[in-house]
């Protein structure tokens, strides 16, 4: 039962590590406006250096913003302490004392805080059932691998239940990959069981992805756009997104519109009815599961050459040559894959297909 309700977070700031910004550049976060509502579960995704680990740091008060506010609840909490904003955050490395059993390092925050000692054995016997580690309780931090600690690190942060959210800060990286999916799919089941407020800072668009309900994707001191996994990976709202989500990310394609024409790679294509742009330079983008294969000169279709065919097994992966530009095609492996040096027809223009000005989406 949650002791504490915060309804939501509202950031309004930027913030420079410099003293007297001149431009952009010297922005570590760009001017923004976000709501973390309470109970949801986000994640920060983006390249290093875009902003996220200083943006998780403003949240928890570890770091004052040079401008602007941070309200927890509609309360002003932009100078406030992480003990007075109340959080929980989680390291990339484990925060954990190795003379301790698990047991008093998961009831080690509820000491602190006066908990009485009943409430603290119920509280540290969830968290360790919900982590798997109820038959751990009694061995030494010492002796247990990465994974292990770091769960007992995850356990700190969540082990209280009237905390405003918990934060962590990429705290898979340290995980062994095979055991990373077990770790995440731990995390989902314990939002759903605590509805706790969780704010996850990644550059693993996996992670991000299979963890949050909403993303954030952020790139050097922006947050470019904020969606579910499929808002993101089918209508990215900025040409970044379009290339960080996917494996491997959308295809881009210059074109220059003229009344109701396309023009890319000197190849002429109409614009799909009911679809209308004011004349000028866009990019076309489309993922690679959205491209097929076509017949010679069919509608909506542009010759490409064929660079390399990858039979990947549970899809065949054609790596093209349209103009200038590069295109990856994914096909179903049953199909009659063209080989390394054929031309072949891309169908790019259809329902999935997105345009794009000056790097923003156009509605």
């Amino acid at each position: 039962m949650r002791e504490v309700l915060v309804a939501r977070i509202d950031l309004d700031l930027a913030h420079s590590y410099k003293a007297n910004p001149a431009g952009d550049a010297d922005y570590a976060l760009l001017p923004l406006k976000m709501t973390f509502e309470d109970g949801g579960a986000y994640a920060l995704l983006g390249p290093s250096g875009c902003g996220k680990t200083t943006m998780l740091n403003v949240i928890s008060g570890l770091l004052a913003p040079s401008q602007g506010s941070v309200k927890f609840d509609g309360r002003d909490m932009t100078l406030a302490s992480p003990q007075q904003r109340n959080i929980a955050q989680v390291f990339q490395f484990p925060v954990i004392y190795d003379t301790m059993t698990v047991a008093e390092n998961l009831a080690f925050p509820l000491r602190n805080r006066k908990v009485p000692e009943d409430q603290i054995r119920k509280r540290v016997g969830q968290i360790a059932e919900m982590l798997e580690m109820s038959g751990q309780l009694n061995q030494r931090a010492a002796g247990l691998a990465a994974d292990a600690k770091q769960k007992i690190s995850l356990g700190r942060g969540l082990v209280r239940s009237d905390v405003s959210a918990v934060l962590f800060d990429e705290p898979l990286t340290v995980i062994d990959p095979h055991l990373k999916w077990q770790l995440r799919r731990k995390l989902k089941q314990i939002h759903h069981e605590l509805k706790l407020t969780l704010i996850y800072v990644t550059h693993d668009q996996v992670e991000a992805l299979t963890f949050a309900e909403q993303v954030i994707v952020m790139t050097r001191g922006r947050a470019v756009q904020v969606g579910s996994a499929d808002a993101l990976f089918e209508r990215p709202q900025h040409t970044f997104v379009g290339h960080f989500i996917g494996s491997p990310g959308m295809n881009f394609l210059p074109l220059r519109v003229t009344g109701d024409s396309i023009c890319i790679a000197d190849h002429a294509l109409t614009l799909p009815a009911g679809r209308e742009l004011p004349d000028g330079e866009y990019k076309l983008g489309i993922r690679p599961e959205y491209v097929s294969l076509a017949q010679a000169g069919a509608s909506g279709a542009l010759p490409a050459t064929i660079t390399r065919a990858q039979d990947i097994g549970t899809y065949v992966m054609l790596t093209c040559r349209v103009g200038e530009a590069t295109v990856k095609v994914r096909l179903n492996p049953e199909a009659a894959a063209p080989k390394a040096g054929d031309t072949a027809w891309l169908q790019v223009l259809g329902a999935h297909t997105c345009f794009y000005k000056d790097e923003e989406l156009v509605a």
